[in-house]
């Protein structure tokens, strides 16, 4: 009752403004218990109704219900904390919403950040062709049997068996993958 007796006293568009802040808090602190509980969905809807479907993406775009919580998280508790600033309720409004604008840039700018750090660090023995490799176990000449070298890809060591056309080549020698043979054995040369 002590509330409803405090929020009585406040003027017409202060009320708005804590009401606003009140139901987006709320969302907002909902939607991130969902997200860190795991129940979140992988990706999001976006506003792209045109062909009648409901499109799922995996980016942050700008306008989603996410953006729309955090722009109202913004406008309300922007509203509140300005209102006693600006005499001019345009004025408060204005800033209000540039809060909350703000605010959406602010979560849309660190979402896209986070998801740089998502990569794909998946081996496909295709990117190899063409790359210098180290050989790590002797490669007997003419296809006669397979030795292996070590190559690196985006930072990792990866041991990859090898065969040579030409004569037998030494451990510790720079070659140059020729050709991909099958999904574990690569045709090398030195270089």
């Amino acid at each position: 009752m002590i509330f409803m007796d405090w929020f009585n006293t406040l003027d017409a568009g202060l009320k708005t403004y804590w009401i606003i802040a009140g139901i987006a808090t709320l969302v907002f602190v909902i939607q991130t218990i969902i997200t860190f509980a795991g129940m979140d969905v992988p990706g999001h809807f976006d506003a792209d109704f045109s062909d009648g479907e409901i499109h799922a993406d995996s980016s942050y775009p700008f306008f989603s219900i996410r953006s729309m919580v955090n722009f109202f998280l913004g406008l309300g508790w922007g509203g509140v904390c300005f209102y006693n600033t600006f005499e001019s309720s345009f004025w408060l409004a204005f800033f209000a919403a540039s809060t909350g604008l703000v605010l959406v840039l602010v979560f849309v700018t660190i979402f896209k950040l986070m998801l740089r750090l998502r990569s794909d660090n998946t081996f496909r023995i295709n990117e190899i062709a063409g790359k210098t490799a180290n050989v790590y176990l002797v490669i007997p000449g003419n296809k006669s049997g397979k030795g292996k070298i070590q190559i690196s890809v985006r930072g990792a060591f990866h041991e990859i068996d090898a065969q040579t056309s030409g004569e037998r080549i030494p451990t510790g020698t720079i070659v140059k993958v020729m050709e991909i043979i099958d999904s574990q054995t690569v045709l090398v040369n030195i270089i």
